[in-house]
C-alpha cells in the first residue's frame, strides 16, 4: 500500500466525454456490445470501455443478478481517496448498478485490519464477505481453511474476468497456496532503485570519482559496494542546484514501527541467497532452515548486510533515523540524495513537477547485488566476479481474499473481479492517489514483452528515459532467476515486527548489528515454539515451494 501520486501512462481504451442523458448513472450498454463504466470525480470522471463479454455473463442490462445482498470488505483505512481503499469507494457504485447489491466498506486501522479479520474468522461469525489483504497474511488464512478458493469462480466465465496469466510467476505465487487460487488481482509491490541519471552522467563527477575510487563511476551500479562509493563521494558535497545546503547520497526511512524492515530484506537478499534451480536447504532460503524452522536472520550473511546498512545510512541526513516512507520520498524528489530504493510510486511521484524537482533524471534500475555471498554449504562467504542479481516482491500486494464464512461469495468475488479485469487494472495503475503499483503484463513496455507503448507514458506526462528505465526495472526485478522468497506463515505479522524494532535499535545506536539479529533470532525461536514448530515448518515449506 503505496499511494501514488501521478499518473503511469495513458490508455487508449479510457476516455474522456459527456455521456448521453439516456445513460445509467454508472453504466452504459452499448448496441456494439461494448460496456461504459463512469467514474466520478476522484478519477477526473473518466470513463472505462470494457465489453459485455468482459463483465461475465451474470451482467447484463436487464439483469442484476445480486439484487438486495450486501456484501462487506474490510480494507487499510485512508479513505475515499487513499492508497487501496480508494478504489472500492470509487468502484463501488457501478457495481452496485451492475449487480443491484450493496457494498460495504469497513475501512479499519493498519494496526487493528489483521486482528479484526482473524478474530472474525477464527469465530467463524463471518462478519466481513472480503478482507484487502497483504500476502504476508496467507499463511494465518489459507492453512487454517479460512479463505475462499476461487478458481471455479474464475473459470466459470459469470464473473468479470481477469487471469493471473498476467501476472510474472514471483506476483502470481503471491496470490495461490499450493496451486489454488485465492486472491483477486490488485496490486503489485517490488522494490527497485531509483537514481540522478544526471548526476550518474555528469562527466566532471565521473572523472573526479574515477580519481578517487580508481574507477569508472557506474551508471548504474551494478553492486552495493559501488553504491555506498557513489554515496560516499557525493555525500556532503552541494551537488545539486535546489538549495544551499549540502546533498546526500542515499536516503533511507528508519522510523520504528513503519516500512524501515521491508528495505533491509531487499538489501540483504543478495548478501544470503545461494543460487539454485529448485528450493533446497541451503539454496535460495531467506528466513528459516527449512528442515528445522531454525532462523536464518542472523547468517552471517545478514549480519554482513545490516553492517552494510549501517555504513550506507551515514551517508544521508542524520534525521532519517526518525523518517516514516513520505519523508524520505520528498527528500530525493527534492533533489537531494543520488540515491533511493522503494516501490513503484516514486517513479510516478518523480513526474509530478508539483512535488518531484527531479523530472527527466529519475532513472530506475533492478536492485544491486552484493560483490560477495555467504555460502551455506561452505560455511564462508563466496566473491562474485560478475553481480548475481536478485529479485523481490517486497511488499504487500495488497489484494482481494473472500472469506470462507462468506454467506454471498458470489457477489462479493464479483465485486472484488470488476477492479481486477484489465482496464480496470490498467486505469488503476495509472493514477496517482490509489496505492495501485504495476507489475502487470499490460503495464510493460513492448520491449519486454508487455503491451504497453512508450508513446502512452509520454502522452501522460512522463519523462521518456525516465518510463522506460522504470518499466524495465520492473519486468526485471519480477522476473529475476533468483528471487527472495515471501514470507508467509502463521505469526509473519510478529515475526517482522520482532525484526523491525531490533533493526531499528540497530540503525539508532541502541544495540550493535551482532546483538539486533541475535535478539531477533531469539524471539523468532519463541513464535515458532508458541505456535508450533512442526506446523510451523510444514506451512514454511508449502509456503516457498520446499520439498523434503
Amino acid at each position: 500500500m503505496h499511494p501514488l501520486k501521478w499518473s503511469l501512462f495513458a490508455l487508449p481504451a479510457l476516455a474522456l466525454f459527456a455521456a448521453p442523458a439516456s445513460a445509467g448513472q454508472n453504466v452504459e450498454w452499448k448496441d456494439d456490445g461494448t460496456v461504459l463504466l463512469k467514474l466520478g470525480e476522484a478519477y477526473n470522471n473518466q470513463v472505462i470501455t470494457t465489453t459485455r463479454e468482459e463483465l461475465g455473463s451474470e451482467f447484463g442490462p436487464d439483469k442484476q443478478p445480486f439484487k438486495d445482498v450486501t456484501v462487506t470488505v474490510t480494507v487499510n483505512g485512508a479513505g475515499p481517496k487513499g492508497g487501496i481503499s480508494g478504489p472500492l469507494h470509487q468502484f463501488r457504485p457501478i457495481w452496485e448498478e451492475l449487480s443491484g447489491g450493496k457494498v460495504n466498506i469497513v475501512e479499519l486501522p493498519f494496526a487493528e485490519h489483521y486482528t479484526k479479520m482473524m478474530l472474525d474468522l477464527r469465530n467463524g461469525t463471518g462478519q466481513y464477505d472480503a478482507f484487502m489483504v497483504g500476502a504476508f497474511w496467507y499463511g494465518d488464512i489459507v492453512p487454517a481453511g479460512y479463505a475462499y478458493a476461487i478458481d471455479d469462480l474464475q473459470k466459470s466465465g459469470k464473473y468479470p474476468k481477469w487471469t493471473y496469466d498476467d501476472m510474472p510467476p514471483s506476483l502470481k505465487a503471491l496470490h495461490q497456496w499450493k496451486g489454488v487460487g485465492y486472491g483477486v488481482l490488485n496490486d503489485g509491490d517490488g522494490q527497485v532503485l531509483y537514481y540522478r541519471s544526471d548526476m550518474l552522467g555528469n562527466a566532471e563527477h565521473q572523472a573526479a570519482f574515477k580519481k578517487e575510487y580508481g574507477y569508472d563511476l557506474p551508471n548504474p551500479p551494478q553492486t552495493w559496494q559501488q553504491l555506498l562509493d557513489i554515496s560516499k563521494y557525493f555525500n556532503g558535497k552541494n551537488w545539486d542546484a535546489t538549495d544551499a545546503e549540502p546533498d546526500s547520497g542515499t536516503v533511507l526511512h528508519l522510523k520504528v514501527g513503519e516500512q524501515g524492515h521491508y528495505h533491509f530484506q531487499s538489501l540483504s537478499s543478495s548478501f544470503v541467497i545461494n543460487p539454485g534451480d529448485k528450493v533446497t536447504r541451503t539454496q535460495n532460503v531467506y528466513w528459516f532452515d527449512p528442515e528445522d524452522m531454525k532462523p536464518l536472520i542472523n547468517s552471517p550473511g545478514h549480519l554482513k548486510a545490516l553492517e552494510f546498512l549501517q555504513e550506507l545510512h551515514k551517508t544521508g541526513p542524520s534525521a532519517q533515523v526518525g523518517w516514516s516512507l513520505g519523508e524520505a520520498w520528498d527528500y530525493f524528489l527534492r533533489g537531494k540524495s543520488v540515491f533511493v530504493f522503494s516501490w513503484g510510486d516514486v517513479g510516478a511521484l518523480c513526474q509530478d513537477e508539483s512535488r518531484s524537482k527531479i523530472k527527466g533524471k529519475c532513472a530506475a534500475a533492478m536492485m544491486p547485488s552484493s560483490n560477495e555471498y555467504y555460502d551455506f554449504e561452505k560455511k564462508e562467504f563466496v566473491k562474485l566476479d560478475k553481480p548475481r542479481l536478485v529479485g523481490n516482491t517486497t511488499g504487500g500486494s495488497w489484494h482481494g481474499v473472500v472469506s470462507n464464512f462468506s454467506a454471498n461469495p458470489e457477489a462479493t468475488y464479483s465485486f472484488l473481479s470488476l477492479m481486477a479485469i484489465r482496464p480496470v487494472s490498467k486505469l488503476m495503475a495509472t493514477v496517482g492517489w490509489d496505492g495501485v503499483d504495476p507489475g502487470f503484463s499490460y503495464q510493460f513496455l513492448e520491449a519486454d514483452g508487455g503491451t504497453a507503448k512508450i508513446e502512452d507514458y509520454v502522452k501522460a506526462g512522463w519523462a521518456e528515459n525516465d518510463a522506460k528505465t522504470y518499466t524495465h526495472a520492473y519486468h526485471e526485478v519480477f522476473y529475476a532467476p533468483t528471487m527472495l522468497t515471501y514470507l508467509r506463515i502463521p505469526g509473519s505479522f510478529e515475526y517482522w515486527d520482532i525484526l523491525d524494532k531490533n533493526l531499528s535499535a540497530a540503525m539508532s545506536g541502541g544495540k550493535n548489528a551482532k546483538q539486533a539479529l541475535d535478539d531477533t533470532a531469539t524471539a523468532w525461536e519463541g513464535v515458532t515454539d508458541r505456535i508450533g514448530r512442526d506446523k510451523q515448518k510444514a506451512d514454511y515449506q508449502a509456503a516457498i515451494g520446499y520439498t523434503p
